[in-house]
């Protein structure tokens, strides 16, 4: 891999027709951001499928680039869109969701100081369709996550994580080394979330990092996420990949730290 650290966060953004009508306002939660001298981001916005549905919806901007593929579902969308992820972070945000102000400068910040944190999760409130917002309980604290101790939680509370992985910020690297996102037709994030929990140290920040709109044409929303047969096989698969890398002993950092 290239030394040279190219300065720029990339916010990855899979979407389909029906949720391409919350891309202005993801955008406009993206304009609020304030980066460190000489950071920017950059904004893959990569359509699941082939329409002409999607593009009216994407900003005019430099920092935006869009890209359509064969549908596949979002992991699929999301790992394509990395061909096109130029810098040495990587952001998610679905198309409906919304990042608070100063988001991205909270988990740069995490990373840059500490280079054995691989990834960065945080804080979440519900968006309900009146406006408000709904937060959790249950967050764990303010700092390091240890290897393994999502896997632990997610394992003994019926597959819920006490992380959300709609907040990931990762280093590219360390995504690229580990496939992306899960070939599953949902419950991608989460397998992501596991195998890096269980090749890296992670950070949490108990300060809101993302607004997770609830509406009724949300994925996780439909009745086959929710389908027990499938949720099964989807929990069974995340699971032993994640132990399976626990078990071979890869972790991050490996070698020399750049």
């Amino acid at each position: 891999m290239s030394a040279v650290r190219r300065r720029v966060v990339i916010i990855i953004t899979a979407v389909h027709p029906p949720s391409a009508h919350f891309l202005p306002d993801a955008y406009k939660s993206l304009c609020q951001q304030e980066l460190p001298d000489g950071w920017d981001w950059h904004w893959v916005i990569q359509e699941d499928g082939k329409s002409d549905e999607v593009a009216p919806y994407v900003p005019d901007d430099p920092r935006v680039t869009f890209r359509q593929g064969r549908p596949g579902g979002p992991g699929t969308a999301r790992t394509l869109a990395l061909a096109h992820a130029d810098g040495e972070y990587v952001r998610i945000l679905d198309a409906d969701d919304q990042l608070p102000p100063g988001a991205l400068a909270r988990d740069l910040a995490a990373l840059e100081a500490d280079r054995t944190i691989g990834w960065a999760t945080s804080r979440v409130l519900d968006l309900l369709p009146d406006g408000t917002t709904v937060g959790f309980d249950g967050d764990p604290d303010n700092g390091p996550v240890e290897r393994g101790a999502v896997l632990d939680y997610w394992s003994a509370h019926d597959y819920r994580a006490q992380v959300h992985p709609a907040t990931l910020f990762v280093r590219r690297e360390l995504l690229l080394a580990l496939g992306g996102w899960m070939a599953l037709p949902a419950s991608e994030d989460t397998g992501l979330l596991l195998a890096l929990n269980s090749t890296s140290r992670g950070w949490f920040s108990s300060e809101v990092g993302l607004l997770y709109r609830k509406w009724p044409g949300q994925a996780t929303g439909q009745a086959a996420h929710t389908d027990a047969g499938e949720r099964d096989a989807r929990m069974a698969v995340v699971e032993e990949r994640a132990r399976a890398l626990a078990y071979f002993g890869w972790n991050y950092p490996s070698g020399a730290i750049r």
